[in-house]
């Protein structure tokens, strides 16, 4: 057995939201959102504009407190922690509109990432201890061990501003992965990528659930990557969930036809 089937055989709910809700003023972005994720999913969140998916994102990692309802970790509520608490619990996310360091290098980005879990102080990094001089290095590998996963390790030293929209996408996701998260959010992973490209994230992020155990819940436009890829779909419409289940189920659904994808797919 596999490493991703260990982990989807422990049937743990990774993450909750139950009757999730944020109101700006009058308006409802989310309202009584509930779903589960389970370790080992490839779980999509998809709607049309509007629908409040991103906003679910906000409030899982902390970016929006809930009006009402709850966000759990595990065993962990979520509400009212910050952002960089939650991601030091083990959650990471990438953006629907990419936030590089642009003036660094693509290894730079990476390693900044991963110094998230250094225990070496800055003062004994400083002082070049043994302690501190290995563990900067271990960072480093896992690095470029990172890079080579996303296929990026031809371009390390080049900047993140230099690369194309398609490389920094998958920097991005390289840059989440370095905080070791249990669970990674990936905003429209595939926005801007054409047919090759997104063929080859899909079996990258198939790659980080199967041989890195990692339970991935995405946002995303592109119906053909979203159906092939993830397991488990939920559908939302002006902040309301109005469908979840299988791609099968999901693709036939009158609700989600009318709502966002106009014809089958």
């Amino acid at each position: 057995m596999g490493l991703a089937e260990e982990v989807r055989g422990l049937s743990q709910a990774v993450l909750t939201l139950d009757k999730a809700t944020i109101r700006f003023g009058g308006l409802f972005a989310v309202r009584d959102v509930s779903f589960s994720i389970q370790s080992g999913d490839l779980f999509g969140l998809i709607g049309p504009n509007g629908a409040g998916k991103t906003t679910c994102f906000n409030l899982i990692t902390g970016v929006y407190k809930p009006t009402a309802g709850v966000v759990k970790f595990g065993d962990t509520v979520l509400n009212g922690q910050a952002p960089n608490r939650i991601c030091e619990m083990g959650i990471a996310r990438t953006f629907q509109n990419i936030r590089l360091f642009s003036s660094m290098s693509a290894l730079e980005n990476v390693v900044v990432a991963g110094s998230l879990r250094q225990k070496s102080s800055f003062i004994s990094a400083l002082s070049y201890l043994p302690s501190a001089i290995k563990e900067t290095g271990e960072i480093r590998a896992r690095a470029l061990e990172l890079l080579k996963v996303m296929d990026l390790e031809d371009i390390a030293d080049v900047r993140s501003c230099d690369l194309p929209y398609g490389k920094q996408r998958r920097l991005e996701i390289a840059r989440a992965m370095a905080t070791d998260p249990t669970l990674l959010l990936l905003d429209e992973p595939a926005a801007g990528m054409n047919p090759q490209e997104s063929e080859q994230l899909m079996r990258t992020v198939r790659r980080i659930r199967d041989e890195f155990g990692k339970t991935v819940l995405l946002i995303e436009h592109d119906m053909k990557f979203v159906m092939n890829l993830c397991e488990r779909i939920v559908v939302l419409d002006h902040g309301v969930e109005i469908a979840s289940g299988g791609p099968a189920e999901i693709r036939n659904n009158p609700k989600v036809i009318e709502a966002y994808l106009g014809e089958a797919v």
